[in-house]
């Protein structure tokens, strides 16, 4: 028995692993050709991932859960092995489903609602739960089928398919937007300037993307609230094509995020998730970027934007914002404009460096430092140790420095400022270009009322308090409840900052004693390039503990973010940017101290060896008096 339950549950753990491999190439890499092999073998055609096994009603959304083998017979009644519902059938299995039997001994049950174990409903549980969850969705009129007997074991995938009738109606719920029939043409003025626009448009030609609109450019057409009370407004010649991929998965979201279950708890898709019901919800890609695939979205993308061959390319915002959605597609564009912008301070530095390489023969502090007739002899930079130096040592680190500290980085400074401030206003010009080509009035609005949804991991510990407390009222997260996780924050960034510092005093120790070593150091090389050598290599090491500490402070804001189990998406951006902002602040400026501290014990030196030749000019004068 020992030896079987171990054989068990190494078949579990594979199953789980392939199962998370799976996920991973599906969700991220969009290798959809894999949920294609579980389907079943009868068509070979490359859409068959894409599609239902009739060939015809497209996968909007998809969600997944683990496979496992149950604890009781009575269970297994209720797994359907490959069930395929249409639109018109959709309650008639919940009406029908045999009523509930009594509780065996051993079969963990509730009959007032799916219970188990507090925050990890045993697997039974969870197979009642997706049989409610997915009666519901029939209910609303979405269109199921299961595969749970593929060739990935240990996957199960439920692909849903939003009918017409259902993207209607949800269309009109949501007020999204679409396009009517009524169209104006954009006319163009026939100035000067026009003619300047379009001859610099034909020179850059070649740097345009070759994306094909479906409407001319100088075509605008008008965009209103759907509804089906005016669908005479609208232009239903190509049903497929008026909702596209992203309006289709988003209304099918929207559905699974309000569908609730029968249970003590009512429960949407997002704690279903958290609770591991279900182990994802993602939509599909439009098709995959192989050369053997049909032409789709994504292959075009892939094509003409996310490749490092078409890097000089504008990018193809309206396609990006089609695929994406419009919040993905502002943000391209802003980095876009931005990496645009760079180009003329880019070349304004440059040329602002190339000055003071032009220029530094010229600079007097370094002609006097590298003069070989100014035998100035300066001070021991140490005690015991350190001998008397020559200020011509020197020489390379003073024609250095006026490379990138000239008089022309004055007007390099001015120039961002300007920069700047231009920058800002470009933006707002293309941000409102936007709002009108893409019909985004009331977009923000719309944004502050999808962040208010609830996360999945806020409602989960939300109905583990409700549990301990059995009682049906609806409760949320006070202060108490998350006073433990504040506590970890406050000390885990104390102890983060400490760290920082701990590093920066490391390094200050690690270049004192280096120094003091190159002095003690018999090679004449090693004692003639001290300063270069110490701060070349203190340099290195705080770069490299920068850009480890920036990895790590990542993962550790994002991880007490977690535990402070913020409500809404919104606040979990907020709080991690905050703590992201602070550690990686302190990371990045505490090192300049050591500069600071540099330049403090550079400008003592000065004030010792301005001592130093007094003494040695009075002894001179007094030799001489003598």
């Amino acid at each position: 028995m020992t030896q079987q339950g171990e054989e068990e549950d190494n078949l579990e753990t594979e199953s789980k692993q392939s199962s998370v491999h799976f996920l991973r190439d599906v969700v991220f890499h969009g290798k959809f050709e894999l949920l294609k092999s579980v389907a079943p073998e009868e068509s070979t055609c490359f859409q068959k991932g894409l599609y239902f096994d009739d060939g015809q009603r497209r996968v909007d959304y998809v969600l997944t859960y683990n496979l496992k083998k149950t604890c009781g017979s009575r269970i297994s009644r209720y797994v359907p092995h490959m069930q395929t519902d249409n639109a018109f059938i959709h309650s008639s299995k919940s009406k029908n489903r045999n009523p509930p039997q009594p509780q065996r001994p051993g079969l963990r049950t509730s009959t007032s609602g799916f219970g188990g174990e507090l925050g990890s409903p045993g697997e039974d549980d969870k197979i009642l739960q997706r049989e409610d969850f997915e009666s519901k969705l029939r209910d609303m009129g979405l269109e199921l089928e299961k595969e749970d007997n593929g060739k990935i074991p240990g996957v199960g995938f439920v692909k849903i398919h939003a009918p017409w009738n259902v993207l209607c109606r949800e269309a009109e719920f949501m007020k999204l937007k679409m396009p009517t029939k009524k169209c104006f043409e954009v006319k163009k003025s026939s100035g000067f300037v026009e003619k300047l626009m379009s001859l610099a448009s034909k020179v850059v030609e070649p740097l345009h993307p070759h994306v094909d609109d479906h409407h001319p450019k100088n075509i605008k057409y008008l965009s209103h609230t759907f509804s089906r009370e005016k669908q005479h407004l609208f232009d239903f010649s190509d049903k497929d094509c008026f909702f596209d991929s992203k309006t289709r998965s988003s209304i099918v979201y929207e559905i699974l995020k309000r569908t609730k279950c029968k249970t003590k708890y009512s429960i949407g898709i997002t704690s279903l998730l958290g609770r591991g019901v279900y182990t994802a919800a993602y939509p599909l890609h439009d098709g995959d970027t192989e050369e053997y695939a049909e032409p789709n979205d994504r292959k075009l993308l892939y094509e003409e934007w996310a490749n490092y061959s078409v890097f000089y390319k504008y990018q193809p915002i309206g396609l990006v914002r089609k695929y994406f959605g419009e919040k993905i597609g502002l943000y391209f564009a802003w980095l876009g404009l931005y990496t645009q912008m760079l180009i003329p301070a880019s070349i304004v530095g440059v040329i602002v460096f190339l000055y003071g390489c032009a220029t530094v023969n010229d600079n007097i502090p370094s002609m006097e430092i590298c003069h070989p007739k100014n035998n100035i002899t300066m001070c021991p930079l140490c005690d015991q140790v350190c001998s008397y130096w020559k200020l011509s040592s020197a020489c390379g680190t003073a024609r250095a420095s006026h490379l990138f500290d000239n008089p022309a980085t004055v007007f390099f400074s001015v120039f961002m400022a300007l920069w700047a401030a231009m920058f800002m206003e470009h933006w707002k010009r293309r941000q409102m270009r936007l709002n009108y080509e893409w019909d985004l009035t009331g977009f923000e609005d719309e944004e502050e009322a999808l962040k208010d949804h609830p996360r999945a991991e806020y409602e989960f510990k939300v109905m583990q308090k409700s549990m301990k407390k059995e009682d049906k009222a609806p409760h949320k997260l006070t202060c108490q409840d998350r006073f433990p996780a504040y506590m970890t924050n406050v000390v885990m960034m104390l102890l983060m900052v400490g760290i920082t510092f701990a590093i920066v005093f490391g390094v200050i120790i690690y270049r004192i004693s280096t120094k003091a070593a190159l002095h003690m150091s018999s090679s004449p090389m090693s004692r003639n390039h001290i300063q270069v050598t110490v701060k070349t290599t203190a340099a290195i090491i705080n770069l490299v503990v920068i850009l480890i500490l920036d990895e790590v402070y990542g993962a550790v804001a994002r991880w007490l973010t977690v535990l402070e189990v913020p409500k809404t998406d919104q606040s979990f951006e907020e709080r991690l940017i905050f703590k992201t902002f602070v550690l990686k602040f302190f990371n990045a400026f505490t090192p300049l101290s050591t500069l600071h501290s540099s330049e403090e014990g550079w400008l003592a030196d000065r004030e010792v060896t301005c001592t130093c030749l007094n003494l040695t000019e009075w002894r001179s004068a007094l030799m001489e008096a003598v």
